[in-house]
């Protein structure tokens, strides 16, 4: 007999109520619930509520006062809207939806409470058991890729750092006005202080965007060395107070290692997107569809366009790539916020699959995705046998056969580095060179780009504050100066993370403006001579 896990979020008045006079009935409550007793249900955030799947749940049920009921106000819309984002990520990533569920009742609805109870405990029985297997902590271990602090500190040739400052005078973060030093950071590892304030905070709002270490004269490479010690801090300590949004996303990536897990990524293409399961080249989309439904109150982002997009610019020079059905996250967040071993396990199990379906090539038009499919998992062992190429380098390469034109733009544009794209040499240029073959003369560049370009803010889900809000506002204000409305990008965190700035209620329109990533334009804008 299968042991079931359900959670009840129980709401502290009146469905708690209901359900004490349940149990004062003499109901026997089903053994598989767990009941976790709750002052409103809106206080249960998207994150709370999948990391209840994460630790093995197979059911959760937020129960709650009816509408127009709650002692809070809003408490039952928030908990609606909350629900209905994390169940649509259940679906995306296989789940059936209906393992998470949300009901209200009235201290009276005693009879209504016990039925909901016995259906939704039915109803995850004939489901069965979660394919999320809980990632328990375990002691550190040899293939997580861990040095010790001194072995970090070799390594990247921390000890060669001369103290002059040229990375703090660089670092965007430090020139917003946080108390932030990349050298004070080394200066405290090499002193062996890992209790220090630089250690125990400044090691997560760190932007790892690389300016320190293009300007340090002795190359120490900063963004990978924080990397190393971030994972090493990991080891010995929770380290999740940094993260964003609750840890949702590294929650989430953390669930895609089970093995048993399918996702369901690709079912809803566009009928005109054609794809070909039997195709040498795979399409590799990332997260965006997830960012999608977290950010849809919120924000309404669609960055699942850049994805429609590109599939849709593939095809026009008559390329029909491969998807990955079951795709997991190529584990980019994971890896730089610190969980060096659940990073691993989900590169092996995407280079597996990969490996297993013949690809020669993979396309992804995610910055992070590409740093990491193509630099990272060689970096930390993970041996690949196909090609990684950006969407960039694939639309360059076929625009530039010939026999293609463009669409001018109407109104004057500006583009947004990706920290990621900036570090590679042959990427930098390439998002520019796309841009100036549409509209050359409708392109005007911010105060600060390219190597000197400002970071969108917040990287890997940790980190945002005050700050990092700082930044983007002044990344906004830039762009407002040259006259555009419109901001190319070529990260979907960019275009979150400025949104998000947007929603500024003192600035209001003062940092308006469109933000659509250089993919999407560029599919707009094609076509055939």
């Amino acid at each position: 007999m299968e042991n079931y896990k359900i959670i009840l979020f129980l709401c502290n008045w009146g469905a708690h109520t209901a359900y004490q006079a349940l149990q004062d009935q003499g109901y026997r409550i089903p053994p598989e619930i767990s009941m976790v007793r709750i002052p409103c249900t809106g206080r249960i955030s998207k994150a709370l509520l999948f990391k209840a799947f994460e630790m093995g749940a197979d059911g959760v049920a937020l129960v709650g006062c009816k509408p127009g009921t709650c002692r809070y106000g809003v408490g039952t819309n928030n908990a609606a809207n909350f629900t209905e984002d994390t169940r649509e990520i259940l679906a995306l990533l296989g789940l059936d939806k209906d393992r998470l569920q949300l009901a209200t009742f009235l201290p009276d609805e005693v009879d209504g409470l016990r039925n909901f109870i016995e259906m939704f405990c039915d109803g995850i029985r004939s489901f069965g058991k979660s394919s999320i297997v809980p990632t328990h902590k375990e002691p550190a271990k040899e293939d997580r890729g861990v040095g010790s602090l001194a072995e970090i500190l070799s390594v990247h040739n921390a000890y060669g750092c001369q103290d002059c400052g040229k990375c703090t005078s660089s670092c965007s973060l430090a020139l917003t006005g946080k108390q932030f030093s990349p050298r004070a950071i080394a200066g405290a590892l090499i002193a062996g202080d890992m209790n220090a304030k630089e250690i125990k905070e400044d090691i997560w709002a760190c932007l790892t965007c690389g300016f320190c270490y293009d300007r340090c004269p002795s190359g120490v490479n900063f963004p990978d060395f924080i990397c190393d010690i971030r994972a090493l801090i990991k080891n010995k300590e929770d380290g999740d107070a940094h993260q964003a949004h609750g840890g949702f996303f590294q929650s989430l990536m953390r669930s895609m290692t089970s093995k048993d897990l399918v996702t369901d990524r690709w079912s809803q293409l566009p009928k005109d997107v054609k794809v070909d399961d039997k195709s040498k080249i795979l399409f590799f989309g990332g997260c965006a569809p997830y960012f999608d439904k977290f950010f849809r109150i919120h924000l309404g982002v669609k960055t699942t366009d850049v994805l429609i997009d590109s599939l849709r610019l593939m095809n026009f020079f008559d390329i029909t790539p491969a998807v990955m059905n079951a795709e997991r996250c190529c584990g980019h967040d994971l890896l730089w916020s610190g969980d060096r071993e659940n990073f691993l396990k989900l590169a092996r199990l995407n280079v597996a699959k990969i490996s297993e379906m013949g690809i020669e090539e993979v396309v992804t038009a995610c910055p992070e995705c590409y740093r990491t499919l193509a630099l990272d998992y060689k970096r930390f062992g993970i041996e690949i046998d196909f090609k990684v190429t950006h969407m960039y380098e694939f639309l360059e390469q076929e625009i530039d056969k010939g026999a293609v034109a463009f669409n001018p733009m109407e109104n004057p544009v500006t583009f947004q580095d990706s920290c990621r794209l900036n570090s590679f040499e042959n990427l930098k240029d390439l998002p520019r060179k796309l841009i100036k073959r549409i509209s050359p003369d409708q392109f005007e560049e911010m105060k600060d780009y390219k190597d000197v370009s400002m970071c969108c803010g917040s990287s890997a889900w940790t980190g945002c504050d005050a700050y990092s809000k700082a930044m983007q506002v002044k990344r906004l204000r830039q762009a407002r100066e040259t006259g555009s409305n419109r901001m190319i990008t070529s990260c979907p965190k960019c275009q979150i993370h400025l949104q998000c700035a947007m929603e500024d209620p003192l600035l209001g329109d003062e940092l308006k403006m469109e933000t659509v990533d250089l993919t999407s334009v560029i599919r707009q804008t094609i076509r055939w001579e």
